[in-house]
This record gives C-alpha cells, sequence and structure tokens, in this order.
C-alpha cells in the first residue's frame, strides 16, 4: 500500500473526488470480512483495457494489504460475456481463478480464441491441465447460473457501464480512466482505502 505521502509525491497532491475518483449515490451496502475494506474489479474477458490492466493489479495483488478484501466480478455486456462470465464463475468455483486468469486473457487477446462454444472451453481447459468434464459440470450448474445472475442487480447499484472499474467499500468508483493509469488507479483504491480504515 503507498502511503498518503507517496502518493502526493507522485501525484502532486492526494487524489481528487470528481477527478481521480468519484462517491458512490446512494452508496451500496457490503460485508467484508471484519477488519477490512472491500475492493471489487468490475471487469471482462472481452475488455483490452481489463487486458492490459490485469498485469498491473496481479503486482499489487502480491503485496497483499491486510485491511483489503478484494474480489471480481465479470460484467455482462461486451462480447461472449454469455460465457465469460460462467467462465470466471466456475474458476472461482475450482480456486483456479489465481492460476487461470491471465491465462483466459491471454487466449483471448493474444491467441484470438472466442471460448465462445462449450466445445471450445472444455478443450482449452483441458489443454492448460483442467479437468473438462468437471469444468463444464460445474460451468452448467445452478450455483454459476445464480451468481450470474445477481450480477445485473450489482451492475445497477454500482452503475457501471465500462470496464475496468474498481469499487471501494461500496461508496467509491475510480479506474485506470480516471486516474490516468493502471498504477495510479490502484494507488487511488490505497488513498481510499486508509481514509476509510481511519473512519473519514
Amino acid at each position: 500500500m503507498l502511503p498518503l505521502v507517496d502518493f502526493a509525491r507522485a501525484q502532486g497532491g492526494t487524489p481528487t473526488e470528481g477527478a481521480e475518483y468519484v462517491k458512490l449515490s446512494p452508496p451500496v451496502a457490503v460485508t467484508p470480512p471484519p477488519g477490512k475494506v472491500e475492493v471489487v474489479e468490475f471487469f471482462t474477458y472481452a475488455c483490452p483495457h481489463c487486458f492490459e490492466f490485469e498485469p498491473t493489479l496481479e503486482a499489487w495483488r502480491k503485496q497483499p494489504s491486510p485491511d483489503v478484501y478484494f474480489h471480481r466480478v465479470p460484467v455482462p455486456f461486451l462480447f461472449n460475456y454469455e460465457y465469460f462470465q460462467p467462465i470466471y464463475y466456475t474458476l472461482e468455483a475450482m480456486g483456479l481463478v489465481e492460476a487461470m486468469q491471465l491465462k483466459v486473457f491471454n487466449a483471448v487477446h493474444l491467441e484470438h480464441q472466442r471460448l465462445d462454444k462449450p466445445e471450445d472451453i472444455a478443450a482449452f481447459m483441458k489443454k492448460n491441465g483442467i479437468d473438462p468434464v468437471k469444468f463444464m459440470s460445474i460451468f452448467n450448474s445452478f450455483s454459476v447460473r445464480v451468481k450470474v445472475q445477481q450480477v445485473k442487480h450489482l451492475i445497477e447499484m454500482y452503475q457501471i457501464d465500462q470496464v475496468p472499474m474498481l469499487a471501494v467499500q461500496g461508496r467509491f468508483i475510480t479506474s485506470p480512466g480516471h486516474a490516468k493509469g493502471g498504477a495510479q488507479a490502484l494507488q487511488v483504491v490505497d488513498y481510499l482505502t486508509q481514509r476509510i480504515k481511519s473512519g473519514r
């Protein structure tokens, strides 16, 4: 986590509401683990900006903060979201997001795989050492369908219309676009996390 003084030195001042971040109105009720601040990334595998942001996000996540509870939400827009959303939630259910997130992005953006047919998804997972039968069973499960349906409500509450976006404690939104870069957006997240932890 970047200390506030370091952010100020790097950016010429602390982040500004309405510029580097916006305040959600009304705020979204969240229930992170005790003592944690919830940070949510809204993304889709279809988004080239999400693909570009992923390595920066992963580097940030490899320096875990004891203050942050992080998770992702795959959005229901841009091409092939009907398959990309359940792909993500199946990987999450199998505990494979860390191993596969960048591989899926690379398949879509570097290898130009559409992953829009069940047989292509199964083949991709098998190629990466994942049991395709087990994967597709979870992919088609009721629990994954429920998670996909729940996203629609989240998108409305968070007022998400583009990606990648980062929400902090249901109160603030920032993004590489707001902050003029991926690393800067994560510095804003760190700033907002500290602000929330300090009761402001």
